[in-house]
């Protein structure tokens, strides 16, 4: 039933949502000076973590680095609240290296609540969205209760929400994630409004009683002994205090599922929307990977002041009583006790092409689009999406150039460069296999690469840039000293040498050049370096990385270069592909629906051929 409007207030820039993007939006608008409130059906939890309770991981590990770098916040929240850290793929090169924390998730929504509550320029509402227009004095956004908000800009940040739909089996019930409300009536408003919506699905585990799992049959997974922050900020690096457990599946845990599988939503018709290609469901992963013996899962608690543990790799939408029937065949579960059922949620997203690079609608101005509600699925991968539609929300209010970062900046310019060009089939996840400049876009140097970016915006305080400063001139400094210093053969070095499997020295050479050798490190050459200056660790290990890959980090800067020259031939907006003669049919229905904005951006969309290029560059010069 339609309530009485009245006015409620004028801002800037209003985010709708509360979640991991909404809450980066939020915060990135109102430090930038705009007027901002942010709604949440819930603000008990604002920076829920619904699934998996961790921060980083494979590729998003990167983006979080990424995000702290340009002044965001995720950093230092799992800084603050981390339960066990480690460092993935050190046994791979520096360019895959990425961060990952076990998280207290409470603790970490109460930090973020607090935060979002603290900030200047911030109003922080619960409520439920549940109209909005476009009017010629802004956006009028109107709640369940009829108040009436009027905004310069809006931040769609609707994560999971958005015509949310739980499915546990035959059973199906509308709701948002952890048993909230939906936010149906928005959905119909948008359609209303004309964005290209559309259906996607994820899933969770269930989490279990600690007391019910027999810890004697699993693997203990232990954290780093060295602990390395996300946030640069961060004085004092974490402290591991709990241990994680990995486990397997085994044949009458598929057996169990297989004969159940035709009770499974996603295998029976009811689940419309396309569910997550890299992180599927265990019936999924048991029926596309039917070849496998078993599937790895991982126990985790999730926090310290609860006996909840989370079973990551283990989401299911099966009715309830199979996933108790397929947990107990794992014999470390045989007793187990679920606290929360898994299950399936669908909800509406809209189809990310319809947006320019700085996340704002092309069709709506004023109107951008952060998170789930674009097609991603992942913490990290919304909030560096919030983080950047925040940000370009309070430059336009404020009639400043907004921001775009390209593919060679950062995973988040990648990102949002996939998003809006290529458009998404099912939920998009960053990896780092999706940056084609990947040596460049490591984890270690987020910092060099987006600080500057940070602070010239204003979310990078003076502090901490005088602080990157000091390790960018160190870390300039020492590559150059180990150019230009030369050691002699060393008796005690050539027998190390020899050991590690590398030719001993018979002449002077330069540090530099030692360092380059697969088998040695800058550490190993330590005692033989007299002069070297007390540098932390985080200077070192880039020093040692931009030596040893300088060539290839040499190449991948051209390739760059090049890059850069065809993001340069910008291509008017009023252009009609149409009157481009030479341009394949299915080149100019892609180019007439994405409107890229240079030859780069052309370049990289699905169905545009090197020879299509080719006729549009000859079209401009002309």
């Amino acid at each position: 039933m339609d309530c009485i409007r009245y006015a409620a207030g004028n801002y800037d820039v209003a985010v709708i949502g509360g979640g991991h993007a909404g809450i980066e939006a939020a915060l990135s608008s109102a430090r930038l000076g705009s007027s901002t409130i942010m709604f949440t059906i819930s603000v008990d939890w604002v920076g829920n973590m619904p699934c998996n309770p961790s921060i980083g991981g494979t590729a998003k590990g990167h983006l979080v680095r990424e995000i702290d770098a340009l002044g965001g916040e995720m950093g230092k929240a799992a800084d603050k609240n981390t339960l066990q850290s480690r460092m993935l793929n050190l046994g791979k090169g520096p360019a895959v290296h990425s961060l990952r924390a076990q998280i207290d998730r409470r603790a970490y929504s109460e930090y973020m609540k607090h935060t979002v509550e603290l900030q200047k320029g911030l109003d922080v509402k619960q409520c439920e969205i549940v109209k909005i227009e476009k009017a010629e004095d802004g956006w009028h956004l109107v709640s369940n209760l009829g108040a009436e908000f009027i905004c310069k800009a809006v931040v769609l940040a609707t994560g999971t929400f958005l015509g949310g739909r739980i499915y546990v089996g035959e059973v199906n019930y509308q709701s948002g994630p952890d048993g909230n409300f939906p936010a149906n009536a928005l959905s119909k408003s948008l359609k209303e409004l004309g964005l290209p919506l559309r259906r996607f699905k994820t899933g969770t585990p269930a989490r279990v009683a600690r007391d019910s799992i027999d810890f004697s049959k699993l693997e203990v997974q232990e954290g780093d002994e060295r602990v390395v922050p996300f946030s640069y900020s961060t004085k004092t690096p974490p402290k591991n205090k709990v241990v994680c457990h990995i486990d397997y599946t085994n044949d009458d845990t598929k057996e169990v599922i297989l004969k159940n599988i035709h009770r499974s939503p996603l295998y029976s018709g009811v689940i419309e929307g396309v569910g997550p290609r890299y992180c599927p469901s265990l019936e999924d992963k048991i029926v596309r990977f039917a070849d496998k013996k078993r599937h790895q899962f991982f126990i985790e608690p999730c926090g310290e002041n609860t006996e909840e543990m989370y079973l990551q790799g283990m989401s299911s939408s099966l009715p309830e009583e199979v996933q108790i029937e397929f947990y107990k065949t794992i014999p470390s579960l045989k007793n187990v006790k679920i606290i929360r059922n898994a299950y399936a949620i669908e909800y509406d997203c809209v189809d990310p092409s319809a947006m320019k690079a700085t996340l704002e609608m092309k069709e709506f101005k004023g109107l951008y689009g952060a998170g789930q509600f674009n097609g991603s699925s992942g913490y990290e991968e919304a909030a560096a999406q919030g983080l950047i539609a925040g940000i370009n929300a309070a430059l336009n209010v404020q009639g400043k150039e907004q921001l775009v970062l390209s593919r060679s900046s950062s995973y988040i310019g990648t990102l949002i460069d996939d998003l809006v060009t290529k458009g998404c089939q099912d939920p998009y996840r960053m990896m780092t296999s999706r940056s084609e400049y990947r040596l460049l876009l490591r984890q270690d140097n987020a910092d060099e690469r987006l600080m500057p970016i940070g602070y010239k915006i204003g979310l990078v305080d003076e502090e901490t840039y005088r602080d990157f400063r000091l390790r960018t001139k160190q870390k300039e400094e020492e590559i150059e000293r180990l150019n230009t210093t030369f050691i002699g053969p060393n008796p005690k070095l050539n027998k190390i040498m020899e050991e590690l499997g590398t030719a001993p020295m018979t002449t002077g050479m330069r540090l530099a050049d030692l360092v380059k050798r697969p088998q040695l490190s800058y550490d190993i050459l330590a005692e033989f370096d007299k002069d070297r200056p007390s540098l932390s660790k985080d200077v070192t290990e880039k020093v040692e990385t931009e030596i040893k890959y300088e060539g290839y980090i040499t190449r991948q800067q051209a390739q760059v270069n090049e890059m850069l020259r065809l993001e340069n031939k910008y291509i008017p907006s009023d252009i009609d592909y149409n009157n481009v003669y030479g341009l394949r049919l299915e080149a100019i229905e892609k180019l007439n629906k994405i409107r890229p904005s240079n030859i780069g951006q052309a370049s990289r969309i699905s169905g545009v051929s090197p020879a299509d290029i080719s006729v549009l560059l000859i079209y401009l010069a002309k």
